[in-house]
């Protein structure tokens, strides 16, 4: 089959998938999913050699997958030395690094025109579901601005949810990035800014919508404890963090964090919601509570188009409900790379989704990696 064909092929999925997560309506139950997951496996191993490559080495081919759990997952830390992509070199227009210390060697995850257009519409129609009433709310970014980190997919992720709110040309009092590069290539907060843009946004009395890593706000929190300072944000205002620490600040347990902000940004702590994502996919997981609110119980959940299996380290099979594994994401919205990755984080298996516990003990330590619970 000619690459022409192949490319015109990958592009009509990327466009049916769109479609899909379009529709709101109806979710991609599990049958749906594994012919599309079969569909995309093949494209991939077709279109893809260093993928191809991993999949004969395990004598996983076209001829012996027959459900999308048979699919062969590519190690993460396989991005970082393979081009596991389906695009001609010509036709990549960004490429997103994951981002562990400035001394690792970064993962790469290549991007065209298509595939973009896919991440965003994946990550919007995710997002918007937990972060509803956000259409009037004030933006506040706690990292670099996207032409400062182009190579950040959380970065670009947090500039798509700016432009989706209110187009390309919200005023900075409404959408502000308060992060800066330092000149090591690690991020820092402009803590003049920030406490301005949070006493601005109490003041307009409109919900504010603060994004940042768990770093981040840590830096913030600190420095508003130093000073004693709170800023009660007005009702309706949610936080989104992602977990890690990247050795840039002190770590702290999760609930501690999250009373942290409760405390000095007046934010309630059902209105914290955790993301777990990954520079080389293109999906997230968010944290919701299940069961009553009295229960308090609260696990992360893919979209539709997405699934999370707990395997083990030791036979890479799918561990038994609340028993304790490495989290594997088959994820239909990566089109031209991989669908199937193999994470090196852990996690715990849910019936009705998952929890974290943080990255396995031999793992190096990823930015956007999960502290313990």
């Amino acid at each position: 089959m000619n690459k022409h064909r192949m490319n015109k092929e990958l592009s009509s999925f990327a466009a049916r998938l769109r479609g899909l997560i379009a529709n709101r309506q109806s979710a991609i139950g599990n049958p749906q999913f594994s012919e599309l997951a079969l569909e995309l496996f093949a494209l991939q191993f077709e279109n893809n050699a260093a993928y191809q490559k991993i999949c004969e080495a395990r004598g996983l081919t076209l001829k012996v997958v027959e459900h999308w759990t048979q699919i062969p997952a590519a190690p993460a830390s396989a991005f970082k030395e393979l081009e596991l992509s389906c695009i001609p070199p010509e036709e990549r227009i960004a490429v997103f690094h994951s981002s562990g210390t400035t001394e690792q060697k970064p993962g790469r995850h290549f991007h065209n025109a298509e595939s973009v257009a896919v991440y965003e519409a994946s990550l919007w129609t995710w997002f918007e579901q937990f972060f509803f009433q956000i259409a009037n709310c004030e933006l506040l970014v706690l990292t670099p601005p996207p032409e400062q980190v182009p190579h950040s997919s959380l970065v670009h992720m947090f500039e798509t949810v700016r432009q989706k709110i209110g187009g390309a040309s919200v005023p900075a009092s409404r959408a502000e990035f308060l992060g800066r590069l330092a000149a090591d290539g690690s991020w820092t907060l402009d803590f003049i800014a920030a406490l301005a843009a949070l006493n601005s946004s109490r003041a307009t009395c409109r919900p504010s919508l603060v994004l940042g890593t768990a770093f981040s706000f840590v830096h913030l929190l600190d420095y508003l404890m130093e000073r004693d300072l709170r800023i009660e944000l007005p009702a309706g205002s949610r936080v989104m963090e992602t977990g890690g620490y990247k050795n840039r600040s002190r770590s702290m347990p999760k609930a501690d964090l999250h009373a942290l902000i409760t405390e000095r940004l007046g934010v309630p702590p059902e209105n914290i919601i955790c993301e777990y994502g990954m520079s080389e996919s293109s999906s997230q997981a968010y944290e919701r509570e299940v069961g009553s609110q009295e229960s308090g119980v609260r696990r992360f959940q893919f979209p539709s188009w997405a699934r999370a299996q707990i395997v083990s380290p030791e036979t890479g099979r799918e561990v038994a409900d609340g028993e304790t594994g490495l989290i594997r994401v088959f994820d239909l919205a990566n089109v031209f790379s991989v669908a199937a990755i193999q994470t090196e984080d852990m996690g715990i298996r849910r019936s009705n989704g998952f929890e974290l516990i943080g990255r396995a003990q031999l793992a190096e330590p990823r930015g956007c990696s999960l502290m313990t619970a």
